[in-house]
């Protein structure tokens, strides 16, 4: 009778199993911008304002659809890794509302985000918000836009976090990702 009931418990789970990996399947969460094309060189206007980039350090425009239906929340990080070390951190900003489907051109400098309640992580340039690219001259560098879809919304950061401790944050609360690759170089 014992092992009835377990080859009862294994086949139930298996099936919860394959529903699960069909409804991961099923929900595709995509990512796009209209300020980051493929194959498009990069604005000015997204280029760190200062050194030798002098750029309008303007954050891009990013949209996202198909999250899981139980998102409660969005992140958002921009890195760089081909930099050396651990990469170079350029913006990281969690708490965005589960409602949100994009972020305007500039969310970061304009006040948009502050709006919606999200917080802003210290940057890898030691500003908070965002902080452009602008590599070294070179070789192009290699630009990772993640748009994270968070099972929670209670956040365990302050603003002015450094931005690797918002990713660590924002991966223990993550239920999905979809991402946007980009490069600039000099």
């Amino acid at each position: 009778m014992a092992l009835s009931h377990l080859s009862f418990f294994f086949a139930c789970a298996t099936v919860a199993l394959a529903s699960s990996r069909e409804a991961v399947a099923d929900s595709t969460f995509t990512i796009s911008s209209t300020d980051l094309a493929p194959g498009k060189p990069i604005g000015r206007d997204l280029l760190f304002d200062q050194s030798e980039c002098k750029g309008g350090n303007r954050s891009p425009q990013i949209s996202w659809r198909g999250a899981p239906a139980n998102t409660r929340g969005f992140a958002v990080t921009i890195v760089d890794p081909d930099a050396p070390g651990r990469g170079w951190w350029h913006w990281a900003v969690a708490g965005i509302p589960a409602g949100t489907d994009r972020l305007p051109n500039n969310a970061s400098a304009s006040g948009v985000l502050r709006k919606l309640g999200a917080l802003e992580a210290r940057n890898d340039w030691d500003t908070d918000g965002y902080g452009g690219p602008c590599p070294p001259p070179g070789k192009p560098h290699r630009y990772v836009v993640t748009v994270y879809a968070l099972n929670n919304d209670e956040l365990r950061l302050r603003q002015g976090t450094p931005a690797l401790m918002f990713e660590h944050e924002i991966r223990t609360m993550a239920i999905a990702s979809a991402q946007l690759t980009f490069t600039y170089g000099r």
